[in-house]
């Protein structure tokens, strides 16, 4: 049997008698909540060496440095460095240098109904696991759903307890730490859509592994991370631009893969030139990382690293349609949203049964879809057996969403894309993927070079080496 999780009340005060805890709180804004906790179960005397509100703006510049976002990682991290630099100059030396020491920080606005914004905040703790070990750091980004300041700032408090908690008690298993984080909340009342670990005590913790379990455990619907493997809270990187994405396994990535995108890239400037160059999204969804009957993370991560050396950056989500998509992708930028789709993709957003759990049905989905200026970009296809070519433009849908698809397609809701490269229209990754395995040389062409290096190099997706190398 599971152990029965403990409630605030008992890990704060579990915390304030452990001995081996002590440190300081530092709070900005809505995050008042979490040191409150300490001093209302008792026995904070043992644990907390000081708490601080830098509420003003002038006096958290002061302290912590000018910033242009009081609730921003930027502002988090300045937080956690002064903090525990002071902690350790102030008590090194004494005898309380012989308990590790922590710092727990958060900076948080709630939203209210004169605000467009949710309600959001950013916290994390940094450790010591021994007495003057090198210190690790959890961080993770939320978002407050609750309609009420009050709801929102009490759903602060147990967070905070939690996360810090399970720093604590959960640095041996960032799995476990994750799935506690939400002990006493549900999704109604918040989201966990970013978490970083860092430091010794997570030295095997890959975050990108960490982005997924955000998802697969139901903390979030979405979560990112670079090419480079770092993590993000999507206002980093999305905020105020235009996206281009493209939705697929990956297993492996293939030329067309690529080809999608950079036909469609040029497109997208030579008929309305945007702002700013897109945002490059590479979309896993859940359903897509099924290769059996659970997600393998190792599979998953060989994944990762293709896109990563592709120089992609990774949205991993549990979206089951592009109309969820839009939705989530215009809470950071109102400008345009370019989706690059296969012919058999558009097929099939335009099967009502993918929309039966909506009242307006497939029209309900399509206008949330084409929310704001998005387009879907469409690749054509080549049917292995019959040759045959199928665009955009001979699309063939049920006979009463005729006209709907006539009105998008003539509106350039729905795009050809007009350059393709016929010679590996054919290619499907199920099938690059049973060369793989197989020992079959013939895939090697059909994949980007760099793909084709990693996969051989690491023995990606159960890989079979060969002695007969395919002419280029």
């Amino acid at each position: 049997m599971p152990e029965k999780a403990l409630s605030t009340q008992e890990k704060a005060l579990q915390i304030n008698l452990d001995a081996k805890r002590y440190g300081a709180f530092a709070e900005i804004g809505a995050g008042q909540e979490v040191t409150r906790w300490f001093f209302h179960v008792g026995k904070a005397s043992s644990t907390v060496a000081k708490s601080i509100s830098a509420y003003d703006m002038a006096i958290s510049d002061a302290l912590y440095g000018p910033t242009p976002h009081y609730v921003s990682r930027a502002r988090l991290q300045s937080m956690l460095d002064r903090e525990f630099c002071l902690l350790a100059d102030r008590l090194g030396g004494t005898h309380e240098d012989q308990r590790p020491f922590f710092v727990f920080a958060d900076t948080v606005a709630t939203h209210c109904s004169s605000r467009a914004h949710a309600g959001h905040g950013w916290l994390g703790v940094r450790f010591q696991d021994q007495p003057r070990a090198e210190p690790s750091e959890v961080i993770i980004h939320i978002e407050m759903l609750d309609a009420f300041a009050s709801s929102q700032q009490e759903a602060v408090g147990l967070v905070g307890v939690n996360l810090l908690y399970g720093a604590s008690y959960h640095s041996h298993d960032a799995n476990l730490l994750v799935g506690a984080l939400m002990d006493g909340l549900d999704r109604r009342r918040m989201e966990i859509d970013m978490i970083k670990f860092s430091g010794p005590a997570f030295a095997g913790v890959d975050n990108r592994l960490m982005s997924l379990q955000l998802v697969e455990q139901g903390l979030t619907d979405t979560a990112m991370f670079t090419a480079e493997g770092e993590v993000v809270q999507p206002s980093e990187i999305l905020q105020g631009r235009p996206v281009l994405m493209e939705r697929g396994s990956f297993r492996p990535v293939t030329n067309v893969t690529l080809q999608m995108l950079d036909a469609a890239l040029p497109q997208l400037h030579r008929d309305a030139a945007p702002a700013a160059d897109p945002v490059i999204l590479m979309e896993i969804t859940l359903h897509n990382l099924m290769s059996g009957p659970g997600i393998d993370h190792q599979d998953f991560l060989a994944r990762a690293d293709i896109l990563g050396s592709l120089q992609k950056t990774v949205m991993i989500s549990n979206y089951t349609t592009f109309d969820r998509v839009t939705s989530y992708l215009r809470h950071y930028t109102p400008n345009g949203i370019a989706m690059v789709v296969g012919v058999p993709t558009l097929q099939a957003i335009f099967d009502e049964k993918y929309y039966s759990d909506l009242e307006g049905g497939i029209l309900e989905g399509l206008g949330r879809l084409f929310s704001g200026p998005v387009k879907l970009l469409v690749y054509p296809t080549l049917d292995p057996e019959s040759g045959q070519l199928t665009t955009a433009s001979q699309l063939k849908v049920a006979p009463h969403l005729t006209h709907l698809y006539a009105h998008l397609f003539e509106n350039g809701f729905i795009e050809p894309i007009r350059q393709f490269d016929e010679a590996q229209l054919h290619v499907r990754s199920a099938d690059v993927l049973r060369m793989i395995q197989s020992g079959d040389p013939a895939w090697q062409p059909l994949v980007p070079p760099q793909a084709a290096a990693l996969i051989m190099q690491k023995g990606l997706f159960g890989y079979r080496e060969t002695s007969v190398t395919p002419s280029r």
